[in-house]
Protein backbone atom coordinates (compact mmCIF):
# COMPACT_ATOMS: atom_id res chain seq x y z
CA UNK A 1 0.00 0.00 0.00
CA UNK A 2 1.54 3.01 -1.26
CA UNK A 3 2.43 5.60 1.57
CA UNK A 4 0.44 9.03 2.04
CA UNK A 5 2.62 11.10 4.69
CA UNK A 6 5.66 11.07 1.77
CA UNK A 7 6.44 14.37 0.98
CA UNK A 8 9.27 15.90 -1.88
CA UNK A 9 11.79 16.72 0.56
CA UNK A 10 11.01 14.00 3.19
CA UNK A 11 11.68 11.46 0.99
CA UNK A 12 14.65 13.17 -0.67
CA UNK A 13 15.77 14.14 3.41
CA UNK A 14 16.36 17.73 1.87
CA UNK A 15 16.13 19.43 4.99
CA UNK A 16 19.59 18.00 6.09
CA UNK A 17 20.83 18.23 2.65
CA UNK A 18 20.19 22.17 2.18
CA UNK A 19 21.22 22.89 5.85
CA UNK A 20 24.67 20.80 5.48
CA UNK A 21 26.33 23.94 4.03
CA UNK A 22 28.49 26.11 6.68
CA UNK A 23 30.50 28.45 5.22
CA UNK A 24 33.82 29.68 7.73
CA UNK A 25 34.28 32.98 6.16
CA UNK A 26 31.93 35.96 4.90
CA UNK A 27 33.36 35.35 0.79
CA UNK A 28 30.79 35.02 -1.31
CA UNK A 29 32.12 32.11 -3.19
CA UNK A 30 32.75 30.04 -0.64
CA UNK A 31 28.84 28.85 -1.03
CA UNK A 32 30.29 27.81 -4.34
CA UNK A 33 33.27 25.81 -3.12
CA UNK A 34 30.75 24.30 -0.47
CA UNK A 35 28.51 22.85 -3.11
CA UNK A 36 30.37 21.83 -6.21
CA UNK A 37 31.91 19.67 -3.96
CA UNK A 38 29.53 18.23 -1.81
CA UNK A 39 27.53 17.77 -5.29
CA UNK A 40 30.42 15.64 -6.41
CA UNK A 41 30.75 13.62 -3.48
CA UNK A 42 27.10 12.71 -4.06
CA UNK A 43 27.94 11.81 -7.80
CA UNK A 44 31.31 9.92 -6.19
CA UNK A 45 28.59 7.82 -3.82
CA UNK A 46 26.56 6.80 -7.12
CA UNK A 47 29.50 5.38 -9.28
CA UNK A 48 30.71 3.23 -6.02
CA UNK A 49 27.33 2.06 -6.41
CA UNK A 50 27.15 1.43 -9.39
CA UNK A 51 30.92 0.18 -9.95
CA UNK A 52 30.35 -2.41 -6.79
CA UNK A 53 27.18 -3.79 -8.81
CA UNK A 54 29.02 -4.07 -12.15
CA UNK A 55 31.56 -6.18 -10.24
CA UNK A 56 29.54 -8.56 -8.72
CA UNK A 57 28.11 -9.11 -12.26
CA UNK A 58 31.27 -9.74 -13.93
CA UNK A 59 32.11 -12.06 -11.26
CA UNK A 60 28.56 -13.93 -12.09
CA UNK A 61 29.53 -13.66 -15.55
CA UNK A 62 26.39 -11.84 -16.28
CA UNK A 63 27.63 -8.40 -18.25
CA UNK A 64 24.32 -7.21 -19.58
CA UNK A 65 23.06 -5.50 -16.90
CA UNK A 66 26.92 -4.69 -15.70
CA UNK A 67 26.58 -2.60 -18.99
CA UNK A 68 23.99 -0.48 -18.25
CA UNK A 69 25.66 -0.01 -14.48
CA UNK A 70 29.26 0.82 -16.04
CA UNK A 71 27.55 3.45 -18.65
CA UNK A 72 25.85 5.00 -15.80
CA UNK A 73 29.25 5.62 -14.43
CA UNK A 74 30.42 7.32 -17.69
CA UNK A 75 27.52 9.61 -17.84
CA UNK A 76 27.73 10.50 -13.95
CA UNK A 77 31.71 11.05 -14.51
CA UNK A 78 30.61 13.81 -17.21
CA UNK A 79 28.34 15.50 -14.21
CA UNK A 80 32.07 15.47 -12.00
CA UNK A 81 33.61 16.98 -14.96
CA UNK A 82 31.33 19.52 -15.64
CA UNK A 83 31.79 20.64 -12.34
CA UNK A 84 34.78 21.98 -12.86
CA UNK A 85 33.28 24.47 -15.58
CA UNK A 86 31.01 25.58 -12.37
CA UNK A 87 34.35 26.11 -10.02
CA UNK A 88 36.20 27.86 -12.52
CA UNK A 89 33.98 30.63 -12.49
CA UNK A 90 36.29 31.47 -9.26
CA UNK A 91 39.01 34.20 -9.73
CA UNK A 92 42.33 33.99 -7.75
CA UNK A 93 41.44 36.58 -5.64
CA UNK A 94 37.93 35.15 -4.68
CA UNK A 95 39.98 31.98 -3.51
CA UNK A 96 42.19 33.69 -1.53
CA UNK A 97 39.32 35.00 0.78
CA UNK A 98 38.78 30.94 1.57
CA UNK A 99 41.95 29.50 1.18
CA UNK A 100 42.34 30.77 4.61
CA UNK A 101 39.97 29.18 6.73
CA UNK A 102 40.50 25.61 4.62
CA UNK A 103 43.57 24.52 6.97
CA UNK A 104 44.92 21.58 5.93
CA UNK A 105 41.40 20.40 4.33
CA UNK A 106 41.94 18.92 0.48
CA UNK A 107 40.12 17.27 -2.51
CA UNK A 108 43.16 14.63 -1.99
CA UNK A 109 41.82 13.50 1.27
CA UNK A 110 38.32 11.99 -0.43
CA UNK A 111 37.99 8.75 0.63
CA UNK A 112 35.32 8.35 -2.12
CA UNK A 113 37.32 9.14 -4.87
CA UNK A 114 40.57 7.10 -3.22
CA UNK A 115 38.09 4.18 -2.98
CA UNK A 116 36.55 4.41 -6.95
CA UNK A 117 40.39 5.20 -7.77
CA UNK A 118 41.34 1.55 -5.91
CA UNK A 119 37.97 -0.21 -7.09
CA UNK A 120 39.30 0.65 -10.68
CA UNK A 121 42.74 -0.70 -9.90
CA UNK A 122 44.63 2.17 -9.20
CA UNK A 123 46.13 1.07 -5.85
CA UNK A 124 48.22 2.64 -3.65
CA UNK A 125 48.47 1.34 0.39
CA UNK A 126 49.90 4.17 1.30
CA UNK A 127 46.77 6.54 0.21
CA UNK A 128 45.61 4.97 3.40
CA UNK A 129 47.77 6.52 5.75
CA UNK A 130 45.92 9.77 5.70
CA UNK A 131 42.14 8.27 6.48
CA UNK A 132 43.98 6.75 9.94
CA UNK A 133 42.34 9.30 11.80
CA UNK A 134 38.81 7.89 10.89
CA UNK A 135 38.86 3.92 11.11
CA UNK A 136 36.26 3.30 9.43
CA UNK A 137 37.30 5.14 6.53
CA UNK A 138 40.54 3.25 6.79
CA UNK A 139 39.14 0.36 7.41
CA UNK A 140 36.48 0.33 4.15
CA UNK A 141 40.12 1.49 2.09
CA UNK A 142 41.90 -1.25 3.50
CA UNK A 143 38.95 -3.86 2.67
CA UNK A 144 38.83 -2.85 -0.64
CA UNK A 145 43.01 -3.18 -1.47
CA UNK A 146 42.67 -6.99 0.10
CA UNK A 147 40.14 -7.96 -2.59
CA UNK A 148 40.32 -7.92 -6.86
CA UNK A 149 39.58 -4.86 -8.67
CA UNK A 150 37.41 -4.38 -11.27
CA UNK A 151 39.76 -5.07 -13.90
CA UNK A 152 41.00 -8.01 -11.70
CA UNK A 153 37.81 -9.25 -11.71
CA UNK A 154 37.27 -8.89 -15.59
CA UNK A 155 40.75 -10.49 -16.02
CA UNK A 156 39.69 -13.51 -13.83
CA UNK A 157 36.36 -13.93 -16.36
CA UNK A 158 38.77 -13.96 -19.41
CA UNK A 159 40.48 -16.36 -18.13
CA UNK A 160 37.64 -18.44 -17.36
CA UNK A 161 35.83 -18.29 -21.06
CA UNK A 162 39.61 -19.55 -22.11
CA UNK A 163 41.78 -17.01 -22.92
CA UNK A 164 45.88 -17.29 -21.90
CA UNK A 165 45.75 -15.02 -18.18
CA UNK A 166 49.02 -15.90 -16.45
CA UNK A 167 48.13 -17.25 -13.06
CA UNK A 168 51.05 -15.04 -12.01
CA UNK A 169 48.21 -11.95 -12.72
CA UNK A 170 45.49 -13.05 -11.03
CA UNK A 171 47.31 -14.45 -8.09
CA UNK A 172 49.62 -11.34 -7.81
CA UNK A 173 49.31 -8.53 -4.10
CA UNK A 174 46.18 -7.23 -4.76
CA UNK A 175 47.05 -3.84 -3.21
CA UNK A 176 49.79 -3.63 -5.47
CA UNK A 177 48.47 -1.31 -9.05
CA UNK A 178 48.19 -3.46 -11.61
CA UNK A 179 51.42 -3.61 -14.17
CA UNK A 180 51.07 -4.30 -17.94
CA UNK A 181 51.43 -7.61 -19.55
CA UNK A 182 51.68 -8.85 -22.99
CA UNK A 183 50.05 -11.94 -22.73
CA UNK A 184 46.98 -9.33 -21.84
CA UNK A 185 47.55 -7.16 -24.52
CA UNK A 186 47.28 -10.44 -26.56
CA UNK A 187 44.30 -12.01 -25.50
CA UNK A 188 42.40 -8.35 -26.00
CA UNK A 189 43.82 -8.62 -29.48
CA UNK A 190 41.81 -11.85 -30.14
CA UNK A 191 38.70 -10.16 -28.66
CA UNK A 192 39.01 -7.24 -30.80
CA UNK A 193 40.06 -8.40 -34.39
CA UNK A 194 36.50 -10.68 -33.82
CA UNK A 195 34.15 -8.95 -32.28
CA UNK A 196 31.51 -11.29 -33.54
CA UNK A 197 32.86 -13.67 -31.74
CA UNK A 198 33.70 -12.20 -28.68
CA UNK A 199 30.81 -9.59 -28.81
CA UNK A 200 30.24 -9.14 -24.61
CA UNK A 201 33.69 -9.00 -23.94
CA UNK A 202 34.65 -6.23 -26.51
CA UNK A 203 31.55 -4.36 -25.33
CA UNK A 204 32.81 -5.01 -21.89
CA UNK A 205 36.49 -3.56 -23.31
CA UNK A 206 35.01 -0.74 -24.40
CA UNK A 207 33.07 0.14 -21.19
CA UNK A 208 35.98 -0.11 -19.48
CA UNK A 209 37.93 2.16 -22.08
CA UNK A 210 34.94 4.57 -21.34
CA UNK A 211 35.52 4.76 -18.04
CA UNK A 212 39.37 5.39 -17.94
CA UNK A 213 38.71 8.24 -20.97
CA UNK A 214 36.19 10.42 -18.23
CA UNK A 215 38.76 9.48 -15.09
CA UNK A 216 41.54 11.22 -17.25
CA UNK A 217 39.19 14.24 -18.52
CA UNK A 218 38.02 14.74 -14.77
CA UNK A 219 41.73 14.78 -13.68
CA UNK A 220 42.68 16.86 -16.54
CA UNK A 221 39.78 19.10 -15.98
CA UNK A 222 40.85 19.19 -12.08
CA UNK A 223 44.49 19.84 -12.83
CA UNK A 224 43.39 23.03 -14.99
CA UNK A 225 41.05 24.66 -12.49
CA UNK A 226 43.57 24.17 -10.01
CA UNK A 227 46.14 25.95 -12.23
CA UNK A 228 43.77 28.60 -13.50
CA UNK A 229 43.15 29.22 -9.71
CA UNK A 230 46.07 29.65 -7.66
CA UNK A 231 48.87 28.84 -10.49
CA UNK A 232 51.69 26.48 -9.15
CA UNK A 233 51.17 26.91 -5.42
CA UNK A 234 51.15 23.99 -3.35
CA UNK A 235 47.97 22.82 -2.24
CA UNK A 236 45.95 22.75 0.92
CA UNK A 237 46.63 19.42 1.61
CA UNK A 238 50.58 19.48 1.18
CA UNK A 239 50.33 18.38 -2.20
CA UNK A 240 52.55 19.75 -5.00
CA UNK A 241 49.33 21.20 -6.20
CA UNK A 242 50.10 21.47 -10.44
CA UNK A 243 52.83 19.23 -10.35
CA UNK A 244 51.52 16.61 -8.30
CA UNK A 245 47.75 16.42 -10.93
CA UNK A 246 49.92 16.60 -13.96
CA UNK A 247 51.83 13.34 -12.30
CA UNK A 248 49.05 11.61 -11.25
CA UNK A 249 47.94 12.06 -15.12
CA UNK A 250 50.24 9.23 -16.14
CA UNK A 251 48.52 6.76 -14.12
CA UNK A 252 45.98 4.87 -15.99
CA UNK A 253 43.86 1.71 -15.01
CA UNK A 254 43.34 -0.85 -17.88
CA UNK A 255 46.72 -0.62 -19.89
CA UNK A 256 46.66 -3.74 -21.93
CA UNK A 257 43.11 -1.90 -23.63
CA UNK A 258 45.29 0.70 -24.69
CA UNK A 259 48.23 -1.28 -25.83
CA UNK A 260 46.23 -3.54 -27.78
CA UNK A 261 45.23 -0.42 -30.28
CA UNK A 262 48.74 0.24 -31.43
CA UNK A 263 48.41 -3.55 -32.86
CA UNK A 264 45.19 -3.64 -34.67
Amino acid sequence: MARTDVTYSSYLDLDRILSAQHPASDAHDEFLFIIVHQASELWLKLCLHELSGARALIVADDLDPAFKMLARVARAQEQLIASWNVLSTMTPHDYSLIRPHLGGSSGFQSAQYRLMEFILGGRNPDHVTMHEATPDVADKLRAELDRPSLYDEVLRLLQRRGFAIPDAVLDRDLAAPHEPVDAITQAWARVYRDPQTYWDLYELAEKLVDLEYHFQRWRFGHLKTVERIIGFKRGTGGTAGVAYLEGVLKLGFFPELLAVRTQL
